[in-house]
């Protein structure tokens, strides 16, 4: 289901029919199931954005991903390496971590946890990056970004979008992906719970509750 409050991005007329009509052809397994694949743009409406996370397209291991960037259902263990570097930096820069890695009570305090790419087949990573997702992630930038928005651009897939977010007093975070392929190229050390904290009590604005 369309959230209501995305509803009029030009995305949802112009390509989503086409978009989910191919999703619906493909004898995959897709992943997360369909119920959740807006579940990012529900649980965190437009007037409610304050920092913008991006992710590039869902665990496609069944099971992980309900549709928040980097996130998972809370029983999942192990976390997927991603994730645990998350936490890694987290509890590196700002003392403590979430008890699981399901990451929706960040998502209701004004985090959105948005990937590129909605869906995925199962076991296929990048199985669905050349359907159009991009445009609604390119929309959605476009839109958070007409207010002060703290965006978190973690590797170049997330930082090749940074030209749709409209120039304001935004505060943009770029590091290495916290991938294991690059964690250690940048994305250690880049201590960005802590500045984005920082950034939202300068404005007058609670932190955000990491844990």
């Amino acid at each position: 289901m369309i959230p209501p409050a995305w509803a009029d991005l030009p995305f949802f007329t112009r390509y989503w029919p086409a978009l989910s009509a191919a999703i619906a052809a493909d004898p995959r397994l897709i992943l997360p199931p369909e119920g959740q694949r807006f579940a990012a743009l529900a649980l965190t409406p437009p007037d409610a954005v304050r920092v913008v996370i991006l992710g590039q397209d869902p665990y496609p291991t069944p099971g992980h991903a309900h549709g928040l960037a980097f996130s998972v259902e809370p029983e999942v263990s192990p976390l997927p390496r991603s994730l645990s570097n998350i936490f890694k930096e987290m509890e590196a820069d700002v003392g403590t971590r979430p008890a699981n890695g399901d990451l929706r009570g960040w998502a209701q305090q004004g985090v959105l946890l948005l990937n590129t790419c909605l869906s995925v087949p199962a076991a296929e990573a990048g199985g669905h990056t050349g359907l159009g997702w991009q445009r609604l992630a390119e929309e959605v930038l476009a839109r958070v970004s007409q207010k002060p928005t703290a965006f978190l651009l973690w590797g170049g897939h997330a930082q090749a979008l940074a030209r749709h977010i409209v120039p304001g007093d935004h505060l943009i975070l770029e590091s290495a992906h916290p991938s294991p392929l690059s964690a250690r190229r940048g994305f250690f050390g880049s201590r960005p719970f802590s500045r984005i904290n920082g950034w939202l009590s300068e404005r007058g604005e609670p932190p955000i509750r990491w844990v």
